[in-house]
């Protein structure tokens, strides 16, 4: 789940510079800009920030062809120490194959009034850093040296193209955008600093019908003609930095940003998303792909059986890297010839390979793009970084297949991408759409156990786990993803985060490669002194009220930070979920309970819980039901959350206090 399809003219620029755009301003008027410096202000005038953005602005030129030309200027002013260090270097990332990053000037205006000019000559190009996706990234750096609080750096760079190459075979040709003719940017109009101004300005020809809008705020816009080009200029002050929430929404979600685009609409993008990879043969079937497919799905009797061992192939023996592969990068999916040779690819690679491979099993499948962790909006600026496949169903709709995301998960389209828009590739075009809400009973979480409780304190019993969709999937991920010698470390965890002296008596689980049916895991145990036993008294909670298995992983819902008494924007777990918690509890001889924790039933829309304790005979019985209803939740949805993860929260930790009503065993 890392970026592709990135869209257009986004360049990659590291956190220490932030926002970098720029030029309106004529960068020789050092004596304006010595004045924006001192207005800028100082540690006092933006408390909790090491550096101000003094000015951020970029102008735009777009030709005819959508390629642009882009020049910026940034002034940023160290407000401490720290900022300062973190002003010592620029970079700027960028792929040779599709775009030009030039630095034209950059100096420091020191803050005793004296100005240095940073040499060019000391300009390094070199191999951007990278893991997983090696598709020859480069990063320019400027050295800018020591910078003290008060002092100011200013950088002037021009670049043009975009973030990934398509087909082109002239020298200019790699920068012209893959919808040749149009542009489109996202420009976020927040920052993690203080931003004094930043504009954006982009000078389009006449002839093109743009449309924008500004998302999550407000910003100053103004249009003028410009000879044969329409200036659209767009403008902030006194930003205040951005603040963001735990477990929130992607801050491109809530923070204001300006989305602009020449491109009509979404239909549009399909249609051209569809006929650029049919053009350039991406699906094609080979004689070597034909026979694997065949041996594949010799034994299948259905369909469905054959589109699940075709989905899981891919998922599974397409290995996850990048590497650059010429011609066929970006919006253009490498053909299944290449994949299939070299076994290994990104999202579009193992998306291109499953639509080829179920076209040879006889299928209609074409590819999708979509956006893995925030929004996409209607104005068609390229807001994807995903890739994943689309199959035709005999009743003319189609169903989303993700062989990235279901390394052996049972699901052929991951839960986890709920909620989450995308834009078919399709031959007759499509609208933007989003993918639906899973029903939490897809993917519960079960524990139901038996126990006794001695009257020493030990406590002897066994629970049996089950768990479907992305539970059963975040659980298979602990195996699958490591040794088999390290897999008794899980169940060591899981019973020892009761009690660190539980012990396993006995084990048993499903085969975790073995997709055919959910997991499910048998486990017996023992926990010396698991009770607190103070005379005629003994405290404890069930083993299966503490939520065996609950960690990150399983139930990050748990780990979400629920102290927050209010919201402002949105956020997410990362699946909806049901959670089912049952056991019952032999009491020792000679106690009865005297009191247990109790918990208001919390109900509604978003969540719900229901949980509680009854007692019957020399026993105790525990059960819960906690209901997450979706992924992406709003803002309002949080006092419900809230209530129903507090309320499974306060029964993990309460406590069962006993007491003896007749001498008891020893």
């Amino acid at each position: 789940m890392t970026p592709k399809l990135k869209r257009s003219y986004r360049l990659l620029l590291p956190i220490l510079l932030l926002l970098f755009s720029a030029p309106d301003l004529t960068a020789g008027d050092d004596n304006e800009i010595r004045r924006l410096i001192r207005e800028a202000g100082d540690k006092s005038d933006h408390p909790g920030s090491s550096r101000v953005l003094v000015f951020d602005r970029t102008v735009a030129d777009v030709q005819e062809s959508g390629l642009t030309y882009v020049d910026q200027e940034q002034l940023t002013k160290a407000l401490t120490r720290s900022g300062g260090l973190g002003l010592r270097a620029v970079a700027f990332s960028y792929d040779p194959q599709s775009a030009l990053v030039q630095i034209k000037e950059a100096r420091i205006y020191r803050k005793n009034g004296t100005i240095e000019e940073i040499s060019l000559e000391h300009v390094c190009d070199y191999p951007q850093p990278a893991r997983a996706i090696y598709w020859g990234m480069r990063e320019v750096m400027v050295p800018v040296g020591r910078i003290d609080a008060g002092d100011a750096v200013y950088i002037k760079i021009f670049r043009k193209g975009f973030t990934y190459a398509l087909l082109g075979d002239e020298e200019d040709d790699r920068y012209i955008p893959p919808m040749r003719g149009h542009y489109y940017d996202i420009v976020p109009f927040w920052s993690s600093v203080p931003v004094k101004e930043k504009s954006y300005t982009a000078l389009v020809p006449a002839s093109k019908t743009i449309q924008y809008e500004v998302y999550n705020g407000e910003v100053t816009s103004s249009v003028h003609r410009k000879g044969d080009k329409i200036e659209y200029r767009w403008s902030k002050k006194d930003i205040k930095p951005f603040k963001g929430e735990p477990n929130s929404v992607g801050a491109s979600d809530v923070a204001p940003k300006l989305l602009v685009s020449t491109s009509p609409d979404w239909i549009a993008k399909s249609l051209w998303f569809h006929g650029v990879n049919e053009d350039y043969g991406s699906f094609a079937v080979t004689p070597d792909v034909q026979a694997k497919v065949d041996e594949l799905t010799a034994d299948c009797r259905t369909d469905e059986e054959k589109v699940h061992v075709l989905t899981h192939w891919v998922a599974n023996e397409i290995r996850y890297s990048g590497i650059t592969m010429g011609k066929g990068e970006g919006f253009t999916l490498h053909t299944g010839e290449m994949t299939f040779r070299d076994r290994c690819g990104v999202c579009k690679d193992k998306a291109g390979m499953l639509v080829t491979m179920l076209r040879a099993a006889g299928f209609e499948s074409y590819p999708a793009m979509t956006m893995a962790g925030s929004r996409i909006d209607y104005i068609p600026a390229d807001q994807f970084n995903h890739c994943v496949t689309l199959l035709k169903r005999g009743e003319g709709d189609y169903q989303l297949l993700d062989p990235t995301w279901v390394p052996f998960v049972r699901e052929l389209w991951s839960s986890a991408e709920q909620q989450q828009n995308y834009l078919m590739g399709v031959p007759e075009g499509a609208d933007l759409m989003e993918t639906p809400i899973s029903p939490p009973e897809n993917h519960y979480y079960r524990v139901k156990g038996k126990s006794r409780l001695y009257r020493c304190g030990t406590l002897k019993g066994e629970f049996t786990l089950t768990a479907e969709g992305q539970s059963d999937a975040r659980i298979r991920r602990a195996f699958v993803r490591g040794h088999k010698a390290l897999w008794s470390g899980y169940f060591d965890r899981m019973i020892h985060a009761i009690s660190p002296r539980a012990e396993i008596d006995k084990l048993e689980y499903t085969d975790p490669y073995d997709l055919s049916s959910h997991i499910t895991i048998r486990l017996a145990y023992t926990i010396p002194r698991y009770a607190t036993v103070l005379d005629d008294t003994i405290l404890f909670t069930p083993c299966v009220a503490r939520f065996p298995g609950s960690d990150a992983g399983t139930s990050y819902f748990l780990h979400m930070n629920t102290s927050l008494e209010k919201r402002r924007h949105g956020f997410r777990t990362r699946c909806s979920r049901l959670v089912e918690l049952d056991e019952t509890v032999i009491l020792p001889e000679g106690f009865s309970v005297k009191e247990f924790p109790e918990q208001e039933p919390v109900a509604g829309s978003a969540a719900s819980f229901e949980g509680g304790y009854k007692t019957n005979d020399g026993s105790l019985g525990y059960s819960a039901r906690l209901v997450l209803e979706k992924r992406v939740y709003e803002a309002s949805d949080y006092d419900n959350f809230r209530a129903a993860v507090r309320g499974i929260k306060k029964m993990m930790n309460g406590t069962v206090v006993l007491t003896a009503d007749r001498k008891g065993e020893k």
